[in-house]
């Protein structure tokens, strides 16, 4: 099979790429590298006036007056001039309704030469879009990325990237996939919950995890407890950030001679990957309901993960184990199970061999890959 993945945000398209193409599947993925995070692609289509320091001043000066985006607009140029290429795929399937972060009206442009000269259009429920920041908005679910809004309106700035979502020209991007993709598949909770009841919505594939590439090492301590958390000043309030680094200064004071902490900002992913490698807790976002791609990596390294393992991702998986520790938005919360953590460190290594259990089990990069391969085929 000919399978075209447009876009990447956390690297779930890389790694199924990486499954598909064991199973013998043609893959070519386009993506713009997502910023600092560099995620690799067969195709970058990038902004090159965003990556030198003079083009850039100009394009956001630009941007200031005149409310053009400059840098959007190159990488549509860049979609626009690839499109020989992306024709004759058996398979196509968005990241995201935003798969690029372009000017919605010239996303539809894009995606109308994508359907007509491609067999079938998928669309992954991962990220935010008009319907999930809707949903959230409406109080659909008991916390959520727009929580930290909601009690403090003066982050109004902050969250100007998420209610972006709700305007006209997204909400007309929106109603132009839900008319045309064959269907909608969500990667998470997170999004499982808001799409429940949505027509073209399928099950939920769970976000896939390379099992093979990323080993598992059992957790031993030799001085401190390590503990990492990684920020991103693009979501800082969204994950939680505010939360989480007030309460591990709190832990840093309270328990200097037990722990090590270790900030990392704004890396590119390999970097990342490296810099938590010897940490046995990893601190990944407060306002979800289960597990990021972080915190599914970090788990699959066999860390004890904090991040949200709510009831209903209990439930749905009918876990018997806990393989991360869930953390509500509050301080008290955080602090309380960040000591319960420090002075059981057995409970420590405990959680940490069962999250490798529960991803080779539900996140098996090749598993997840057949999984998509059967809704792809079926429909």
């Amino acid at each position: 099979m000919k399978i075209l993945l447009l876009g990447e945000y956390s690297r779930l398209h890389n790694t199924l790429k990486e499954a598909l193409i064991l199973l013998g599947h043609e893959v070519v993925l386009v993506g713009t590298g997502d910023s600092f995070k560099q995620f690799p692609s067969d195709f970058n289509v990038s902004s090159r006036l965003e990556k030198t320091w003079l083009t850039k001043k100009v394009g956001v000066l630009i941007y200031k007056l005149f409310n053009y985006n400059i840098f959007a607009k190159e990488v549509y140029f860049n979609l626009k001039k690839l499109l020989p290429v992306l024709k004759n795929f058996d398979v196509v399937q968005l990241i995201n309704e935003d798969a690029f972060g372009i000017k919605p009206l010239d996303e539809i442009k894009f995606y109308k030469a994508i359907f007509i000269n491609n067999k079938k259009v998928f669309l992954s429920a991962c990220g935010e879009d008009f319907h999930t920041i809707h949903f959230y908005k409406h109080k659909g679910m008991r916390y959520s990325i727009l929580t930290p809004f909601e009690e403090n309106p003066n982050l109004t700035d902050e969250f100007l990237y998420s209610f972006k979502y709700l305007s006209k020209d997204y909400k007309t991007l929106h109603d132009y996939l839900m008319k045309n993709v064959k269907a909608i598949i969500p990667s998470d909770m997170d999004y499982k919950i808001p799409y429940a009841d949505f027509p073209k919505a399928v099950s939920m594939i769970p976000n896939p995890i390379n099992i093979d590439k990323i080993k598992y090492s059992s957790i031993e301590f030799s001085d401190k407890i390590v503990i990492f958390f990684g920020i991103n000043l693009l979501s800082y309030y969204k994950k939680g950030s505010h939360i989480i680094l007030k309460v591990l200064e709190s832990i840093q004071k309270d328990f200097s001679d037990q722990v090590e902490i270790v900030l990392a900002q704004n890396l590119p992913y390999n970097e990342y990957m490296e810099k938590y490698n010897e940490a046995h807790i990893f601190i990944d976002q407060l306002y979800s309901y289960d597990q990021g791609f972080n915190a599914l990596e970090a788990m699959a390294r066999g860390k004890c993960v904090l991040t949200g393992a709510e009831t209903e991702f209990e439930q749905y998986y009918n876990l018997q184990k806990k393989v991360a520790v869930n953390v509500l938005p509050n301080e008290e919360d955080l602090y309380q199970k960040i000591t319960d953590l420090i002075q059981n460190p057995e409970v420590i290594k405990t959680i940490g061999r069962n999250a490798r259990e529960f991803v080779e089990k539900h996140h098996d990069y090749k598993k997840v890959a057949q999984l998509y391969l059967k809704v792809w085929n079926n429909h």
